[in-house]
């Protein structure tokens, strides 16, 4: 790798780990659009696996006792089985199609939620409509990494806490890149070029963690929301504008 490489590599995880220290979710949102200029696709989903799986490590001290595994368990186990499809999806997928379709999504939903007056609160569907949810996290998952993106929208329509959240959010990340680390380890995709890229992508992921986890134990219910939509919407604009 060059010096250039290195430090968007750095720089792109620093980011990152903030983001994921301070959501519990969105390295993949973060880190793509800047790590796409350093190293392949390939080599970029595996390092945001990784990554995410540190920095998800780190931080769960912090949130374990918000956890809800009555409800987390509806939405990690389908998600365990959507996983294996999305790392089998990976090579084949476009990855400009892929960013477009993602980022449209995003820009589209948190200009909605930001824009909204007065907040929504939908219970329908149950415990189906949960399971979907997560069974298609799972697929983002082993695809990109991108586990918490539908969690994140979903627990807004159900008009959850930011604790609630946070911690049904974080488990099912953490169930979720654990095993789709494993998964891409098993498809041969854990490559030199990924330990090269890990040496310089780590140092940044974890230090940020930190930072982005400071600032969570500091900030209101209202203002995280607020905050996850803010970087969702940031995140879909590059992911966009990435894509060409």
């Amino acid at each position: 790798m060059t010096s250039q490489q290195i430090a968007l590599v750095l720089f792109g995880a620093l980011a990152g780990g903030i983001v994921n220290g301070l959501t519990g979710f969105g390295t993949a949102l973060t880190v793509l659009g800047i790590w796409l200029y350093a190293i392949s696709p390939t080599v970029a989903a595996t390092l945001v696996v990784l990554c995410s799986t540190v920095s998800q490590l780190q931080t769960l001290p912090m949130i374990w006792r918000s956890i809800r595994w009555n409800y987390a368990l509806v939405f990690v186990v389908p998600g365990l089985l959507g996983v294996p499809i999305g790392t089998l999806l990976l090579p084949h997928i476009d990855p400009r199609l892929f960013k477009i379709g993602i980022g449209a999504f995003l820009v589209a939903y948190t200009s909605y939620v930001l824009a909204r007056r007065v907040e929504t609160k939908i219970a329908s569907g149950g415990i189906a409509a949960d399971c979907a949810i997560g069974f298609a996290g799972g697929v983002l998952g082993g695809l990109a990494g991108l586990s918490g993106v539908l969690l994140v929208v979903w627990t807004d329509v159900r008009g959850w806490t930011k604790e609630h959240r946070r911690g049904l959010i974080q488990i099912f990340n953490i169930a979720i890149l654990m095993l789709a680390l494993v998964s891409h380890v098993v498809a041969g995709l854990l490559t030199r070029q990924v330990a090269l890229a890990a040496i310089a992508a780590l140092p940044g992921t974890i230090g940020g963690a930190w930072i982005g986890g400071f600032i969570y134990r500091r900030i209101a219910d209202r203002s995280y929301s607020r905050v996850i939509m803010i970087l969702l919407f940031i995140a879909g604009i590059v992911l966009i504008a990435t894509s060409r």
